[in-house]
């Protein structure tokens, strides 16, 4: 490894209170036992991360794995961590678009920013030349006016709304546009910088050790992926994106409908993505040097909602027009507002209030958050619910709202949302692939038996993809097999599949760790009483029973001796991942 392949050997480090910029050539033994992304971010996180939040000192970091700006299948992904205001846990957003692709391109493996600047600003660069720009005249504009008024210079634009600049702390940053790095309020923390946007642009690209080796991989990912119903099927994510997900969870009975109180949206099949697709007329586009081409946008611009955002802003909210779906998705995009967490936060007001949304109305109130007028719904669901005197009514995980998987009719990501190192969240492990698409394995969804092991399996794979980076469905179809060669390729690094899974362990570990500093433990692995007490919405031969708390509780404690946990959920202090960044 005296000559890196795949990584740049730079990370940029901007402190805007100093104006200072300076170089850090991490030792490649940090690249190998790192990776990049989600891991590499940790890595640098880890000493600071028992700063407060909004510590200037606290940093905010841009980083990108090996596999970006190569011929590697979905070689646009890069990661964006620090930690979440909305939290207080470690937080942080795997996104697409082409910034990853431009940093590498640039020479640099990622971007660290601390400090706050005196006045609005956005950092600029152009390849080794980078500098700090007075932003004051795009106070309040939106990401996509920022990014338009960047854009005869080329590059690509990471940038902030006035959601964030209005104190929401669930404000995420928007990159191109489209791609949006959300939950926990990663912009929220760009807002106190006082950085408004951060805009890069290269002109190198980034070596690689074996072209041709790299190729064969790419071949064999793509044969893989092509032949998945899930991704390239007539009714999969390529034609629908992730909305193609809507009618299988509807039919399932795990809907989370009027926040999380019943199951079944009775108005789903005429709000799917068929319906919005037939209303709308999209076109597809996606991150760079990605095939799937999941993203879909109508003729007027906008973009259409992820199944997430489709879900919550119809079932969730009991809402049951499609414009108002499309406003809401775009005033949370213009604004920047994260969308899973203010669609939560309103339906956890309309069940405080005994209301549903009212034409315009849901519209309205998200404006009016995103415009600093409501600074208690601003607060996120667990604070809101909490300051009206019901903190029973937020349904989240760590103070995360939980996404779009009802967690009574599938229980592998009941523990998933549990344990997930930040907060209520489907992406740290994803069960749904077994017990609902049934890949790699079809599993029992109504059992917690096995659930354990899948979930610790599935968090040290999507550590380890987090960290190449690499697309998360890209594995419905291909595996850490496929990716190892590809990473060996790339780099000139041996590495198999087995060691990226390794690898995938140490960096949850190190994420354990780093909550477990900042006071986290087992009575934060738990997920809100209404699921344990209230059934779901039964139906078509489909019960939705309470989950048993006795079973759920004895699955944690399976997951916790897997995972190498004490009982209180927590490193042992002379376990290895303590030893190990302490060094």
């Amino acid at each position: 490894m005296s000559t890196l392949t795949g990584w740049r050997g730079r990370i940029l480090k901007v402190d805007l209170e100093t104006g200072t910029i300076r170089v850090i050539r991490p030792d490649p033994t940090v690249y190998k036992k790192c990776i990049g992304g989600r891991g590499l971010a940790g890595y640098f996180l880890y000493p600071e991360v028992t700063r407060d939040w909004a510590d200037p000192r606290m940093p905010l970091i841009f980083m990108t794995g090996p596999l970006v700006d190569t011929i590697s299948p979905t070689p646009g992904r890069m990661t964006i961590m620090s930690r979440s205001p909305l939290t207080g846990t470690i937080c942080d957003a795997s996104v697409g678009g082409s910034f990853g692709v431009q940093l590498k391109r640039a020479g640099w493996d990622g971007i660290l920013v601390t400090g706050a600047h005196h006045a609005l600003c956005g950092i600029e660069i152009q390849d080794e030349r980078v500098s700090i720009e007075n932003a004051t005249d795009l106070q309040g504009a939106s990401p996509d006016q920022v990014i338009r008024a960047k854009e005869k210079s080329g590059g690509s634009v990471a940038a902030i709304g006035k959601a964030a600049e209005n104190g929401v702390r669930f404000a995420g940053i928007v990159v191109d546009r489209h791609y949006f790095a959300g939950r926990g309020g990663l912009g929220r923390i760009m807002a106190l910088r006082n950085l408004k946007y951060i805009r890069v642009r290269g002109s190198g690209r980034t070596p690689v050790h074996d072209r041709e080796d790299l190729k064969a991989a790419r071949r064999e990912i793509f044969r893989l992926t092509a032949a998945s119903p899930v991704l390239q099927g007539e009714l999969g994510i390529r034609a629908f994106g992730t909305a193609a997900l809507y009618d299988l969870i509807h039919q399932r009975r795990m809907m989370p409908t009027a926040n999380f109180r019943h199951t079944c949206f009775p108005s789903a099949p005429d709000m799917n993505a068929p319906a919005f697709h037939r209303r709308f007329s999209p076109g597809s586009y996606g991150c760079a040097g990605c095939h799937i081409q999941c993203k879909k946008r109508a003729k007027d611009g906008r973009s259409l909602p992820e199944f997430e955002s489709l879900s919550h802003f119809s079932a969730l909210v009991e809402n049951r027009d499609m414009e108002t779906v499309m406003a809401a998705n775009q005033v949370c995009n213009d604004s920047g507002m994260d969308t899973i967490e203010a669609a939560s936060t309103l339906a956890c007001h309309y069940e405080f209030t005994g209301t549903r949304p009212e034409a315009g109305d849901m519209v309205s109130l998200l404006e009016e958050i995103a415009a600093g007028r409501h600074p208690d719904l601003a607060e996120g669901a667990l604070r809101y619910a909490t300051s009206v005197g019901h903190p029973e009514l937020a349904m989240v995980v760590k103070g995360q709202s939980l996404p779009a998987y009802d967690p009574r009719g599938v229980y592998g990501m009941a523990l998933a949302y549990a344990v997930s190192t930040r907060g209520g969240c489907h992406l740290r492990a994803y069960p749904i692939s077994h017990e609902i698409l049934r890949k790699p394995v079809a599993t029992n969804r109504f059992t917690f038996s096995g659930k354990a092991r899948m979930v610790k399996l599935a968090e040290d794979q999507n550590a380890a993809v987090d960290s190449l980076t690499a697309c998360k469905f890209m594995f419905f179809a291909a595996s850490l097999e496929e990716f190892a060669r590809a990473f060996s390729a790339v780099t000139g690094v041996t590495m198999t599949a087995q060691d990226l899974q390794s690898t995938g362990e140490t960096i949850v570990m190190r994420e354990r760790c780093m909550n477990t500093m900042n006071g986290f433990n087992a009575d934060d692995d738990d997920l809100p009483e209404r699921f344990f007490t209230d059934s779901g919405t039964g139906g078509n031969g489909i019960q939705v029973p309470p989950l048993d708390r006795n079973e759920f509780l004895d699955c944690r404690s399976k997951y916790y001796r897997i995972r190498g946990l004490n009982r209180n959920g927590q490193p042992d202090s002379d376990h290895p991942s303590w030893e190990e960044e302490h060094d």
